[in-house]
């Protein structure tokens, strides 16, 4: 059990897209394991490998409020999508911000579970909301991105600002 450090916006790193895991083994098992441990000890809802800076294709997702039903998906590929929802999301990577995006609001994913078993998934509403954000992690987008520039230039003003004040406070 092991928390990861999560990158933050505008770290580059964060625009990489992830490569499909090959086979399931035990060092995916550890990821999947370490980054539902990260996941909850954030308080979030999902988490890519990306954001840890692992660059494979794994996402953990858990909307439940008692925060014991974790979803693995691992290559995961939407097959379908269907209407527009907008929906405020916030994120990991983004510490504090949120804002409203839209999506679709069903969606069809298939991918495979922790074991490497293939399934597919209906999801609508937050649910598909949450796969769709972490899909996007995955293929090196940030939410924010989908903002104007003028407002992705004062996240990153703000995050800058918050950053300095962190680096500031550790002097003290």
């Amino acid at each position: 059990m092991s928390i990861l450090n999560i990158l933050q916006y505008p770290d580059e790193r964060l625009h990489d897209s992830a490569k499909p895991v090959a086979k399931i083994e035990d060092r995916i098992q550890k990821l999947v394991e370490d980054m539902s441990d990260t996941m909850y000890a954030a308080s979030g809802i999902g988490l890519a490998a990306t954001q840890v800076n692992v660059q494979e294709r794994v996402i953990v997702i858990d909307i439940s409020e008692s925060r014991d039903d974790l979803l693995v998906l691992i290559n995961p590929e939407i097959i379908l999508k269907e209407g527009t929802i907008i929906f405020e999301e916030g994120c990991l990577s983004v510490p504090g911000v949120f804002d409203r995006v839209e999506r679709f609001e069903r969606v069809k994913v298939r991918a495979l579970d922790k074991l490497g078993e293939e399934f597919d998934l209906d999801a609508e509403g937050i649910l598909s909301v949450c796969i769709q954000h972490e899909i996007d992690h995955l293929d090196g987008k940030v939410f924010v991105e989908y903002l104007s520039r003028l407002k992705q230039g004062r996240i990153i003003k703000k995050l800058k600002k918050q950053q300095q004040n962190l680096d500031y406070q550790e002097v003290l």
